[in-house]
């Protein structure tokens, strides 16, 4: 039974990592349903690292380029590097903070409500006309800091990222990518201090099929997650999420109230 649980959360995960509805958000949700009580937090941080794999397969030839350290790729590799440490000095100073809020079903309803609300105002307020070439310091700083609060749960961290840049002027496309790429450094990043924890106190009544399970269901639903969002980004509107978290939300908080 734990790895069907494992499997579903697993889809969760990768589905609404990229897209922009809140992965933290859901995960706490779909646990309460669930009744995944045990590991939660192991299996958090082993279906985070599964959500790097299609990012890594999707956008492999701007990763090697990084790697390689290629002169046209410097300045990304710049925004990437000041983008993740707003997120990461945020969420080491209050860490314990942003972690007592994944107790609360009813506080990830009204997130969910605010996250609706950032990708309307940018579907009808943004302007794109930058390419990523264009974007400054403080342009990728702002980013950062507003994809910090997406440690929230029920605030999506590629909503606000995508979000923040298009406010900004950058390219639909543009903006998916550098959110992409930034998502590498701060999903690894802050997952790796967690492993150490986790780890430190074993699997906590986990087992490796139950984890494996997860991370293979969060890794392929975050492909297509991937793929439908630069899709969307292309041909559509973001204001289909903005629905999509308002329904959510008030159903969150109704049966909040309710339970």
């Amino acid at each position: 039974m734990q790895i069907i649980k494992s499997f579903l959360l697993g889809i969760i995960q990768g589905l609404t990592e990229f897209l922009p509805v809140s992965s933290s958000g859901h995960l706490v949700i779909f646990q309460k349903i669930l009744g995944f009580n045990t590991g939660q937090l192991t299996l958090d941080v082993f279906l985070h690292f599964g959500t790097l794999i299609p990012v890594i397969i999707i956008f492999w030839d701007d990763i090697k380029d990084i790697v390689l350290f290629k002169k046209d790729k410097h300045h990304l590799i710049y925004l990437i590097i000041v983008g993740a440490i707003p997120t990461a000095v945020i969420g080491i100073l209050f860490k314990d903070f942003f972690t007592s809020l994944f107790e609360s079903v009813l506080n990830t309803g009204f997130m969910l409500l605010i996250t609706g609300i950032l990708l309307y105002l940018a579907e009808i307020l943004s302007k794109t006309k930058k390419e990523i070439i264009d974007f400054k310091t403080h342009n990728a700083f702002l980013v950062g800091l507003v994809q910090s609060m997406a440690i929230i749960p029920g605030i999506s961290r590629s909503g606000a990222t995508i979000v923040a840049s298009l406010l900004q002027g950058l390219k639909r496309e543009d903006a998916a990518r550098y959110s992409f790429l930034l998502s590498i450094p701060v999903i690894f990043g802050a997952n790796l201090l967690e492993l150490f924890d986790v780890m430190g106190n074993g699997l906590v009544g986990l087992t490796w099929p139950v984890i494996i399970a997860g991370v293979f269901s969060s890794a392929v639903a975050g492909y297509l997650a991937i793929k439908y969002l630069l899709y969307v980004l292309r041909t559509g509107s973001l204001i289909i999420f903005s629905y999509y978290c308002w329904l959510v939300g008030f159903m969150v908080i109704i049966w909040a109230g309710l339970f």
